[in-house]
């Protein structure tokens, strides 16, 4: 294997898909037709209605909402610049309990030129020579104006860049990428083709050591013996294994699945760990203020809306899309997070029922040093049969004065000291 044969700067595919996906603040809610992007093709238009039929009704409520509820809009365009294609674009919802406003711009684009270096330039690695490729008409600010906000500094989850889906399917030319036959293998020099597309990133840019190339591929999905796909942190990519024959080949619904089920796929992992995030900043922020009980009801709250609504890793009965989800999960550290999250609030849930039970049992001491005295002062004026009204004071004052004196005690100051955490509440 060349160091040649195994880069990707100059290579353009027989057909070429990206999706970029960026966070965006909602202003308001934009007159799009409602629902994700519908491409189409032949007789088949990939509506919320055909894609909900292909996940979990819990799921398909996430990502499409429903008709009293929508969450997505799209906006068919036909824009080309510089060799790109920008086809459509989408807004999805992606409202949290602190950022009801946030939201998540999808543009899809077809690139007629060497699709690395695009991705390059949209992970911050463009040449002073290469235009900006989200610039000019492509420019987001542009195409939401008015409608969501691109550039909002104190935006949540915000990523220095966006994330980037690619599909590219090889020529006969393209070798390092072919399989030797339907049941051969594929060359070395394949998932280095998928990792540069997925990590945006040439061997210059990231050199993988040989001690952790393994690691680094752990998510690759060898979706069939066609195509593969890699989920990395920032990007995911999608790869064919043999010739791309053009009009009516297999590989014309692969693009349509990397653009649609597979992308929803990974918009949910997306979804869900904007709410992870936001809920381990609300972990961190449990003890800043002094209201510990009500703080802790309402992490719990938020921790169950998200578990009902967002947390999945079972998507459909078809396998590729919840590998991509568990791969993004992976990436991310969801699961493990996730459990940390609910140890933790169960841990800070356990303290408050802990204070809440030691104020029942103050509450139940002061009702004991104020009762006890009292009643006994009381009882006593009652066997003598004394009505006097300067005996019964004389009665009150004596026991308020031993009452004082049980404060004092150290059963007294424990009670005192107990009900003072209160205030916590």
């Amino acid at each position: 294997m060349t160091e040649s044969s195994s880069r990707l700067d100059n290579v353009t595919g027989a057909r070429q898909e990206l999706t970029v996906v960026l966070p965006v603040r909602l202003l308001r809610v934009p007159d799009w037709p409602e629902g994700p992007y519908p491409f189409e093709l032949g007789s088949r238009r990939t509506d919320a209605a055909t894609r909900s039929t292909y996940f979990t009704p819990a799921s398909a409520r996430a990502l499409y909402g429903t008709p009293e509820r929508p969450i997505r809009w799209h906006l068919p365009l036909d824009i080309e610049h510089n060799e790109l294609r920008l086809s459509g674009l989408e807004l999805v919802r992606a409202a949290t309990a602190r950022y009801p406003e946030h939201a998540l711009a999808v543009l899809h684009f077809s690139v007629q030129r060497p699709l690395l270096p695009v991705l390059r330039a949209l992970a911050g690695r463009r040449p002073a020579t290469m235009e900006e490729p989200l610039s000019g008409p492509f420019d987001p600010g542009r195409l939401l104006a008015g409608i969501a906000d691109v550039r909002d500094p104190t935006a949540p989850f915000a990523v220095t860049r966006p994330y980037t889906i690619a599909f590219l399917t090889p020529t006969s030319q393209h070798t390092p990428a072919l399989r030797t036959g339907p049941a051969g293998r594929l060359p070395a020099t394949a998932d280095p083709w998928l990792w540069q597309l997925a990590s945006r990133s040439t061997p210059d840019d990231f050199p993988v050591p040989a001690e952790t190339a393994d690691e680094q591929l752990r998510d690759t999905i060898r979706i069939s013996a066609d195509w593969s796909a890699l989920v990395l942190r920032h990007g995911a990519a999608f790869l064919g294994h043999r010739p791309d024959t053009g009009a009516g080949d297999f590989f014309e619904f692969g693009a349509l699945h990397s653009r649609t089920v597979y992308l929803d796929a990974l918009l949910l992992g997306t979804l869900q760990r904007n709410h992870i995030d936001e809920l381990t900043d609300e972990l961190s922020e449990v003890f800043s203020s002094s209201r510990l009980a009500r703080r802790v009801a309402a992490l719990e709250r938020n921790i169950a809306v998200f578990r009902s609504t967002y947390w999945r890793q079972h998507l459909t009965a078809h396998g590729p899309a919840n590998d991509l989800l568990l791969a993004f999960q992976h990436q991310h550290r969801l699961p493990t997070r996730f459990t940390e999250i609910l140890a933790e609030a169960a841990d800070y849930s356990r303290l408050v029922q802990t204070r809440e039970s030691q104020q029942i049992s103050a509450a139940l001491g002061v009702l004991t040093i104020l009762g006890l005295p009292v009643g006994t002062a009381l009882g006593v004026l009652q066997v003598l049969g004394d009505g006097s009204a300067t005996h019964l004071l004389i009665a009150l004052s004596l026991s308020m004065a031993a009452t004082g004196a049980l404060l004092t005690t150290r059963y007294g100051r424990m009670v005192v000291s107990s009900l003072r955490g209160q205030d916590d509440q």
